[in-house]
């Protein structure tokens, strides 16, 4: 590991880096319910003197530390878990059944605390905001409801960070520009008659409509997404509550739709309308679409990106930043880039065995150290974007 100045203030702070984490991650909280998390938060933060205000859209919490310029950076950390009964067999596993910190939102909140023991100590350059933000795991997403708060007012520039197993521990990956798909829910209800299975002739049969929706639905990334623009839309959940011999009156699909452009994003909501009507008119068949818009595209900004990631090198060392592909999953981090600057990059946990959302999600916790240092030495180095 690098013996950076801020890595060397990290490693000192380690063992209460630990301690946070872990009671974080024993008292799990799920979205937009972290009223004893916000508490944890604001002990911490009065216990260092470090500002804060609360309340930002419900348990969020937003602490400062003035600096040198006018200029003002902010930091952030989601706060919600899971419902996932957590199967680690760990000593500080979640007291609460049912709920895990299985997308590594404890590691985010420990570094973030972490970088503010570290900044209290330091001079700063920049303003800079603590955004501890409630509610990423649920629509609308948390970080769209502080935004509406006004919590990015003043704000030039906001980093985040999220887990990566992917990645051994203490290792940062980055990518400018779109990184992380937007994220659309789909419902469709396909109605026709239903009746006995023996008796085709006198039902329309919705369940064979809502196959070939589901086979039509495949040419609209196929046939019309933009080249160099990956696109999912698939479909998870089909519901005919019928029988062997029963034909309902209704089948339900439920899906998802991804893509890594908002223009495309919109004309695929028409195409899905567009082929769901097409397809079921020669059946008799009918049906009712319902898009349910969730976070956008997640793009970081070129240029701090870039100089966030060539900073980093001093943190972690040349060999152990890694550029990174695009992911299809998707983050409410995207709010904040549709408004102003951002970079959203990754801290490797390793333990890959067990991605995110598992059940058995183990990061290493040495991981801390390069988080929590990262976030500090960006906050005070990087050029904020004019």
């Amino acid at each position: 590991m690098s013996t950076h100045p801020f890595i060397a203030k990290a490693q000192l702070l380690y063992p209460e880096f630990i301690k946070i984490r872990r009671h974080l991650h024993a008292h799990p909280e799920l979205s937009f319910q972290e009223e004893k998390t916000s508490q944890f938060i604001c002990d911490f933060l009065s216990s260092h003197h470090i500002p804060f205000t609360t309340g930002w859209a419900g348990t969020g919490i937003v602490a400062t530390f003035e600096g040198r310029s006018e200029r003002r950076i902010g930091l952030r950390a989601d706060m919600d878990a899971l419902p996932i009964e957590e199967q680690t067999g760990s000593s500080f596993a979640s007291i609460h059944a049912g709920i895990m910190h299985a997308c590594g939102h404890d590691m985010h909140m420990a570094c973030l605390m972490g970088a503010a023991l570290i900044l209290s100590s330091i001079e700063r350059p920049y303003h800079i905001n603590m955004l501890f933000q409630p509610g990423e795991e649920k629509l609308p997403g948390g970080a769209s409801l502080m935004i509406r708060e006004g919590v990015l007012n003043n704000l030039d520039a906001i980093i985040g960070l999220h887990v990566f197993p992917e990645l051994p521990a203490g290792h940062l990956g980055f990518r400018k520009g779109a990184y992380m798909a937007s994220s659309d829910e789909i419902f469709i209800t396909v109605h026709g008659k239903g009746g006995h299975a023996a008796l085709p002739h006198l039902i329309q049969d919705p369940v064979v409509g809502a196959s070939k929706l589901i086979l039509a639905f495949q040419n609209i990334t196929k046939n019309f997404a933009p080249k160099n623009s990956p696109s999912v839309l698939a479909f998870g959940k089909v519901v005919a509550p019928g029988a062997t011999n029963v034909i309902p009156d209704n089948v339900m699909l439920e899906g998802t739709l991804r893509t890594m452009d908002e223009s495309w994003r919109m004309e695929a909501h028409q195409l899905i309308q567009q082929i769901a009507d097409d397809t079921l008119k020669e059946s008799g068949l009918t049906s009712e679409v319902v898009i349910k818009k969730g976070y956008p595209v997640l793009i970081n900004h070129p240029e701090f990106t870039s100089d966030c990631q060539h900073l980093s090198k001093n943190i972690a060392g040349s060999h152990q930043i890694h550029d990174l592909d695009i992911r299809m999953t998707a983050e409410d981090f995207a709010y904040y880039t549709q408004q102003i600057p951002g970079c959203f990059f990754r801290l490797g946990t390793g333990n890959a065995n067990y991605p995110v959302h598992s059940s058995r999600f183990n990061p290493d916790e040495n991981a801390l150290i390069t988080g929590a240092a990262t976030l500090a030495y960006l906050a005070t180095h990087v050029s904020l974007p004019v």
